[in-house]
């Protein structure tokens, strides 16, 4: 028997916020920037959905620790600068989240100053404040379940009733891993076929997750 869903856990990056597609093109010009030449598609299959470190240390194999430094240095100036420029909620989210009654909170692979400039960009932060987590706060990034872990420890939840929402693959695996409940988003930049699979309903529009959340 499936045990009741009694925590949501939300990925912020491309969940919440519609960043990914900024974070694409940013990562895209750094490419050209530093000589790595990167399509949207390479960045998709390398970066997105996973942490800082893990980017860092894909660049500094390429291009050494110096250069990886200055591109980590240079996403931050870029990223926030796009971002000021106008990042909004995902689409439908704010009315998801009115219509979910289930306790929700926040795990991602960005860091919690980032996340605190794309949730108050977007009028979220208050909904989830104290109750924001971060990669930076265990050993391994996603596709490893500690973070989602980690999330469910600090809410007094098992993992086998938690439900993790996510728009990347390495999100969905890791909430595979951590043996909860996947829901994969594919409004966003990564395709149906690579979020699907076992444990794992992918949905295309956000304002059917309620629905889905439901026993």
């Amino acid at each position: 028997m499936i045990r009741p869903i009694e925590l949501v856990v939300l990925d912020c990056d491309g969940v919440l916020v519609d960043s990914e597609r900024i974070a694409l093109g940013v990562q895209v010009a750094l490419g050209a920037e530093f000589g790595w030449p990167l399509t949207e598609q390479d960045v998709v299959e390398r970066f997105i959905g996973r942490s800082t470190a893990s980017i860092g240390e894909q660049v500094a194999e390429r291009l050494g620790a110096a250069a990886a430094a200055a591109w980590g240095r240079r996403f931050e100036e870029l990223h926030r600068e796009r971002v000021d420029a106008g990042l909004r909620p995902v689409d439908g989210l704010p009315e998801a989240l009115d219509a979910i009654a289930l306790p929700t909170c926040v795990a991602s692979s960005g860091s919690h100053e980032k996340m605190r400039h794309t949730l108050g960009r977007t009028g979220l932060y208050d909904r989830f404040e104290g109750r924001i987590f971060s990669s930076t706060e265990v050993a391994r990034g996603k596709p490893a379940p500690d973070l989602f872990l980690h999330a469910a420890r600090r809410m007094g939840v098992d993992p086998a009733a938690c439900a993790v929402v996510e728009d990347s693959a390495p999100g969905v695996a890791a909430a595979r891993a951590a043996g909860m409940r996947a829901f994969g988003y594919a409004g966003g930049l990564t395709p149906a076929e690579r979020l699907a699979g076992p444990g794992t309903v992918v949905f295309h529009d956000m304002r059917e997750l309620p629905g889905l959340l439901e026993p």
